[in-house]
């Protein structure tokens, strides 16, 4: 495990989404960070499509109501 400084903004607003998604603090900027590297070498899915992706291969049953 290793030390990030980041801004004082960024880490207010990491707190406030860890906050809203209810994890850590540490687990939301995880969150984040995967999502943006995710994002970078994926750059024609959405958000949505990277979490399907994701949740599929974790092996996460999803219904078309879940997946929509």
């Amino acid at each position: 495990m290793g030390l990030v400084k980041i801004g004082d903004d960024l880490h207010e607003d990491i707190r406030r989404a860890s906050g809203v998604m209810c994890r850590s603090i540490n687990a939301q900027a995880e969150f984040w960070m995967k999502i943006g590297m995710l994002a970078e070498a994926n750059p024609t899915l959405t958000f949505s499509e990277i979490l399907h992706q994701q949740l599929q291969a974790a092996a996460v049953a999803l219904s078309d109501e879940t997946a929509a």
